[in-house]
Formats: structure tokens, C-alpha cells, sequence
């Protein structure tokens, strides 16, 4: 039974009561928050008593401008410690990296030009084109040039071979 598949209309009904179910959660944790928020203000701020003279609510401003000042202060306090944090933990992850060395990918080999290459390395601003192998020294084939003489007959040149072999043989 654990292998049969579960019908597509169960499936649907299980998911609409899960959402169900956390859309009462969601309902129920703003009603908290609110709550919360409401018992913090009324611990930490008492209602204002707006009766008085003019040098009461002056004295009452007063008040307030000194307990905003000081929460500007301990609000800029806390931001320069969360940023001394930060940086902290930004040095640190960097001597992990450096600690752990990095990976480099194997490298492929790449056919490229000369003038691709100096492309690459100068950028694109610099065009330089360059012939390298305008700059090799050319070699050209010597062509033999033969002495009109020894174009001549065949059968001289027949004879002079065998007195150099007779030349070998005798000595």
C-alpha cells in the first residue's frame, strides 16, 4: 500500500487544509505582533498629559528632543558597530578563500593568431598588425647551375666515372 499513488483530488485537499491551517498561523503571529508592539509602548512610553500651561508642554518637548537625541546617538553607535562587524566578517571570508586555496580550471589549449594575441594583450584601442613571417629570412633553393662543359656528352662523363672507380680499386 505504501507504493500506491495518492489521487490528485486528495493531493489538493491536503494541500488547500495545509494552507489553511498556515494562513491561521500567519493571522495569529500579526495579532501577537501587534499585541507585543502595543504592551512595549505602553511599558516604555506612557500616554502624554496634554493638560497644562505652555512651560509644561515646553518642558514636555524638551524632554522628548533629549530622549531622541540620545536615541540618535546609541542608533549611530549601533550602526558603526554592525559595520566594524561587517567588515570583520568580510576579512575573515577572505582568509577562509585565501586559506583554502582556490581551484584554478584546467587550462585549454586555444589556437590563436599573432595579431589576436597582440589584440588581447594591448586591447582593442591598439591595433597592431604584424606579419611575423614577413620577418623570417627567406631561404631560397640554390639552383645548381651546371658548367656547359659537363652538359656536353653523356659518354664522356661515363668515362671519367670509371677512371675514378679504377682510382679506388688501384689504391
Amino acid at each position: 500500500m505504501a507504493d500506491k499513488k495518492m489521487s490528485s483530488s486528495r493531493k489538493h485537499h491536503l494541500k488547500s487544509v495545509m494552507l489553511s491551517i498556515a494562513a491561521g498561523w500567519l493571522v495569529q503571529e500579526k495579532k501577537d505582533i501587534k499585541a507585543a508592539k502595543e504592551a512595549y509602548m505602553a511599558e516604555n512610553c506612557p500616554k502624554p498629559s496634554l493638560g497644562g500651561d505652555q512651560a509644561a508642554l515646553m518642558e514636555t518637548c524638551k524632554k522628548l528632543h533629549g530622549l531622541i537625541d540620545k536615541v540618535d546617538d546609541d542608533r549611530y553607535d549601533l550602526e558603526a558597530k554592525v559595520g566594524k562587524a561587517n567588515k570583520e566578517i568580510e576579512d575573515l571570508r577572505i582568509k577562509v578563500v585565501d586559506l583554502a586555496g582556490v581551484k584554478k580550471p584546467a587550462l585549454k589549449k586555444v589556437r590563436m593568431s599573432a595579431d589576436a594575441m597582440l589584440k588581447a594583450l594591448l586591447g582593442s584601442k591598439h591595433t597592431v598588425n604584424m606579419d611575423l613571417r614577413a620577418n623570417l629570412k627567406q631561404v631560397k633553393k640554390e639552383v645548381k647551375e651546371e658548367p656547359a662543359e659537363a652538359v656536353g656528352d653523356w659518354r664522356k662523363n661515363i668515362e671519367d666515372k670509371a677512371d675514378r672507380k679504377k682510382m679506388f680499386e688501384t689504391s
